[in-house]
């Protein structure tokens, strides 16, 4: 099983459909304007090819005003900005509830030999499960998997599929997914696209699940198609790699490293910690910032340090909220916190901040290697894949759970029960002085 994270591919605007540089489709997205019905093959045949031979015109990105605390960085130009001032409305935003749909895709050359009900169960209620607990139930991700396969015109072969694709080939499998399921799939319906591929057809590649983002959008059904996940796992399959997939169509960067040449280590920037970084991380659950930037945090649950001299204040475990259970902790209630404070954050310039938060063995954290408070610095003008969230090391001399954990160099990085820690070039330093019977943390964070 391939243990590299899965990169999301972006269409530059201005270029042409046919050119696609990096990649497969991620997600649809949105609530979708009504344009006129097409459920006809030779129509979305028309519309795909008026689109592969003129240029993709960048759609208006209308942003939304969301958070306004002193703390809370711009949105910047950035493909997937940590910026949170605003929300950019080119996305889904993941509030209430969406609806997915799963289309699977087989080929003239491959019998199947699992069925439709065998794959989805590879991946839900696995992926709901994970984004209602990262989101306090705040959010549900509905899926509407097919019960048939839908046959390709071609053979899997023919399309070359691989992990860096090429776009011709690219391009004619969308063009003949959307074709071929056109006239069984009313896309107007919703809001999230997946298309699945029989993973035993001898043409497909497990390393091939990207994601693309067209700066024009396709139409089917009265639906502006912007972004589409197609999947071409194992079965079973990478764990959680839906979720991290499902997560850049809610707009979250990955926060991974890849090196140039392709060899080295890809966790240095975050390891275990966060499900944007690593599908098989220890601690996948989102970070309180992403939880912010997605709504899943009131302002109450944000504190923005500013004073001179030290703010003492009590944060939750990240992963703790209703009907959550906090582990390991003498007297601990039933049921978790969840209302408390979850994200504490220090300003360090127009585009950067430090943020702290509590994390330990609870919710999607259930596997962590270390308790305590992890610190971490956002970037807002850092592009996905190039750092724009970095772990700090408040161990960094030693490392944990090397048998289990992606980056063991990080995987002991909270600052425990008892010590204190001073962000290296910062000036800030906070101290963990104790927990509660709830099992909050009680820290000092001290500035200036």
């Amino acid at each position: 099983m391939s243990r590299e994270p899965l990169p999301e591919v972006h269409v530059p605007r201005q270029l042409p459909l046919g050119e696609v540089t990096r990649a497969t489709f991620r997600g649809l997205g949105g609530r979708l304007r009504e344009w006129p019905r097409l459920r006809t093959t030779a129509a979305l045949f028309t519309t795909m090819s008026a689109l592969a031979a003129t240029s993709l015109v960048s759609a208006p990105s209308v942003a939304e005003p969301f958070a306004a605390a002193p703390c809370a960085l711009k949105r910047t130009d950035a493909h997937h900005s940590e910026g949170l001032d605003t929300w950019n409305a080119a996305y889904p935003r993941p509030s209430t509830s969406l609806d997915a749909v799963m289309v699977f895709l087989s080929f003239p050359d491959s019998l199947p030999l699992t069925s439709p009900a065998e794959l989805t169960a590879d991946h839900f209620p696995t992926t709901s499960r994970f984004f209602e607990r990262a989101s306090y139930g705040r959010f549900a991700l509905r899926p509407h998997p097919l019960r048939d396969w839908i046959r390709m015109p071609r053979p899997s072969t023919a399309y070359a599929i691989q992990r860096d694709w090429n776009p011709a080939h690219r391009t004619a499998y969308l063009r003949d997914a959307l074709s071929a399921a056109d006239s069984r799939v009313d896309f107007s319906r919703y809001d999230v696209v997946y298309f699945v591929a029989d993973p035993d057809a001898p043409g497909v590649d497990s390393d091939a699940t990207k994601v693309v983002n067209l700066d024009a959008p396709l139409s089917a059904d009265g639906a502006e198609i912007r972004r589409v996940v197609t999947v071409f796992e194992q079965h079973p399959p990478d764990r959680l790699v839906l979720a991290h997939e499902t997560g850049h169509v809610f707009d979250l960067p990955d926060l991974y490293h890849r090196p140039v040449d392709g060899q080295g280590d890809w966790d240095t920037h975050v390891g275990d910690w966060d499900l944007m970084g690593s599908q098989f991380g220890l601690a996948p659950d989102l970070f309180a910032w992403h939880k912010w930037k997605l709504g899943w945090l009131n302002p109450r649950q944000v504190t923005c340090v500013r004073e001179r001299g030290g703010r003492r204040l009590t944060l939750e475990p990240l992963g703790a909220g209703p009907g959550v259970a906090v582990a390991g902790l003498a007297g601990a209630p039933a049921f978790g916190l969840g209302g408390g404070t979850k994200l504490a954050v220090v300003r360090t310039g127009a585009d950067s901040a430090l943020a702290f938060e509590a994390r330990g063995r609870v919710g999607n954290d259930a596997e962590a290697c270390r308790d305590g408070v992890l610190v971490y610095r956002v970037s807002s003008g850092a592009e996905s894949g190039r750092g724009p969230v970095e772990v700090i090391d408040a161990h960094p001399r030693t490392e944990a759970c090397w048998e289990d954990s992606v980056y063991p160099a990080l995987a002991d990085a909270p600052v425990g029960l008892g010590e204190s820690f001073t962000v290296p070039g910062e000036g800030v330093r906070v101290e963990v002085e104790g927990r509660t019977a709830s099992g909050a943390w009680t820290v000092r964070i001290v500035t200036g």
